[in-house]
């Protein structure tokens, strides 16, 4: 047999040309070589018959004596030049003694597996790249959440019980995981034997962000009904849509924060309904939406600091002890005005992202630069007969399409609970009957909600909302049932309620003609039951309105506390608030709200000064009839 070094390596040409002698990198397998071939090799051991040398860590062989020039102690480096590679898969090499000879390193390139692929693999050793994009600490391994181009996959690495593996990785990382996929309580989760951080994978960044984008990009669909107002807020909402879905692909947490009526509910439900569906396909992991998307009703119709508090101390509480990133907060059917500003500031001292879709009347200037996605009609020439349920129906199914046949009939319910007077009202209530709802179901799945959502106060009711809302694949006849028991419930209680203040209102005719009608829900309402101040109020005022063809407004107050509605009459309240402030000296006034809907806040002892200046305002405020009160729900004490 004949050695590489007797052999006559010559280019095609005739011209001369060093032999190669391959250096392999330590990962390469038996699929990197090839018999005929030359490769740099080690010593691992030696026996009688020959020695057994590697050119890689899983790549070992025999060179026979019959094949030696020389002697060899184990850890000598030796020439090699594979002579077959038997049917078993043993390797045979012979010795190569050659004096020149120019050596390529061959760089270890294996197979990536993609996330999604992960299924096809359980059990086997694959390799992964991606961005790690979170960091968790167990009391047993740390999990790393690996993001690669298709989707997010757990990967947990063993030091010892509660210590850190890896401590030199941090989240933004670009990483090289080896490891075997295995399934943990339903999902799948690899099992890292190497971790290794790529510094300079400017190629797997590019193509990492560009799948990013590219998958993160709102999903093509068609409006439910045809109508102006949404092509006017279409490319709006799909920047919201495109940001919430970036934070899924990001590991990031969202926060729902919505108002805690019908349109809130209608909203919010089906956005994070969406968004569960979405974390399922890109974790492969039916609990993990319980971790990264939550949603948290408001009582008032704008971010509160006692909100706020509370949604910064779980996140940061979920950043310490669980590694995961600071939340996205998405403000809907609320966050449009001056008064969520508070809040806002103190989301941005931590970074936190906000995005808001709302439709009460915005201050644009004091919330935009606070505000990473802002839509609200207002701002594209409409108004608030857009309600905030109908343009989430759009967001929920730009995240996840799949979603659109449990959600047609949401945005009549939406429009019904904050009696929409659009001409769209009738697209959507046809799009409902479809579905088999008539208007009397939508009314009363409303009523329900808004029941439903008193009771449940701070709490989201998950299961009981997309029970009485009737998706998440609600029991049809249990969610008609639960809503024929909740909205009569409703029913009853408000006139049981009515029954008792309405004899207590005391009305009177203003400067401007209004008919103003006044109650002190704090001694003649029943409290700590359904319907709150604001709602019993909003009762008294429909009742009034329908009893009178003058425009009216409708005062329920408390020791602290104005809740104002108004029909016809242009009460501009966030003005008539910044007035009372600086004329009212002593009065501690706050609030706000819109042109027809609000509430004020005062110190106990200012009351009546408060209330009396309050009323002459109203009585100069300019009569407008074509100005209702349509969207009265939330202004509760």
């Amino acid at each position: 047999m004949s050695t590489p070094a007797e052999s006559d390596d010559r280019t095609d040409d005739g011209a001369s040309e060093l032999p190669t002698v391959y250096d392999l990198a330590p990962e390469h397998t038996t699929e990197a070589v090839e018999a005929g071939e030359r490769y740099h090799a080690t010593v691992n051991g030696v026996v009688e018959y020959g020695v057994f040398v590697d050119i890689a860590d899983d790549i070992s062989g025999l060179v026979h004596e019959s094949n030696l020039d020389s002697e060899y102690a184990v850890g000598d480096d030796l020439i090699v030049r594979l002579d077959e590679i038997r049917p078993n898969g043993d390797l045979g090499f012979d010795e190569a003694t050659i004096d020149d000879y120019e050596t390529v390193a061959v760089e270890y390139e294996p197979d990536i597996t993609a996330a999604d692929d992960l299924e096809a693999t359980i059990g086997e050793s694959v390799t992964l790249d991606g961005e790690i994009v979170g960091i968790e600490q167990t009391g047993g391994p740390t999990v790393f959440a690996l993001r690669d181009a298709s989707g997010v996959v757990d990967c947990a690495a063993f030091e010892a019980a509660g210590v850190r593996a890896y401590p030199d990785i941090e989240v933004g990382d670009l990483v090289r995981i080896e490891g075997a996929p295995e399934r943990r309580e339903g999902a799948i989760q690899v099992e890292v034997d190497g971790l290794a951080r790529l510094d300079d994978a400017v190629e797997l960044r590019e193509r990492l962000d560009s799948a990013l984008d590219e998958r993160a990009a709102a999903r093509d669909v068609t409006p439910l009904i045809e109508w102006d107002a949404l092509e006017k807020l279409w490319n709006d909402l799909e920047g919201v849509a495109t940001r919430l879905r970036r934070a899924v692909l990001e590991n990031r947490p969202i926060r729902i924060r919505h108002h805690a009526d019908g349109d809130g509910m209608c909203a919010s439900i089906p956005v994070q309904l969406a968004l569960s569906r979405f974390i399922e396909d890109v974790h492969g992991d039916a609990s993990a939406p319980r971790h990264l998307v939550k949603r948290s009703p408001s009582k008032a119709p704008f971010y509160e600091m006692e909100d706020v508090a509370r949604d910064l101390n779980f996140a940061l509480g979920d950043r310490d002890r669980h590694g995961q990133r600071l939340p996205l907060v998405a403000m809907l059917d609320n966050g449009s005005t001056e008064e969520d500003v508070p809040a806002y500031e103190a989301l941005a001292q931590y970074d936190i992202p906000i995005v808001a879709v709302d439709h009460h009347h915005p201050d644009p200037d004091a919330v935009e630069g606070l505000l990473d996605e802002h839509v609200n009609p207002y701002l594209r020439g409409e108004d608030y007969g857009v309600t905030t349920g109908m343009l989430c129906v759009e967001v929920a199914r730009m995240i996840h399409p799949e979603i659109t046949d449990e959600l047609r009939h949401v945005p009549a319910v939406a429009g019904l609970t904050d009696r929409s007077e659009a001409d769209a009202m009738a697209d959507y209530l046809a799009l409902a009957e479809e579905e088999g709802y008539d208007e009397s179901d939508l009314q009363a799945t409303g009523d329900a909600l808004d029941y439903a959502a008193h009771w449940l106060r701070y709490s989201s009711g998950d299961a009981l909302m997309t029970d009485v809302l009737g998706v998440d694949a609600a029991d049809e006849e249990r969610h008609r049932d639960l809503v024929d028991h909740l909205s009569e419930r409703a029913d009853r209680d408000t006139d049981r309620q009515l029954d008792a203040a309405m004899p207590h209102v005391e009305t009177e005719s203003l400067d401007n003609g209004a008919q103003l009608n006044r109650l002190d829900v704090e001694r003649y309402a029943r409290r700590f039951t359904y319907p709150a101040p604001g709602k019993t109020t909003g009762a008294i005022h429909d009742r009034k309105v329908a009893e009178t063809d003058s425009p009216v407004i409708t005062v329920g107050y408390g020791p602290d506390f104005a809740v104002l509605r108004s029909d016809g009459v242009r009460l501009d309240i966030p003005q008539m608030v910044e007035e009372l402030e600086e004329e009212v000296t002593g009065g501690g006034v706050s609030g706000g709200g819109h042109l027809v809907v609000g509430s004020i806040k005062f110190v106990k002892g200012m009351r009546e000064e408060v209330l009396d200046a309050l009323e002459a305002k109203m009585g100069d405020a300019e009569i407008d009839e074509e100005l209702g009160s349509a969207s009265v729900a939330g202004f509760e004490d």
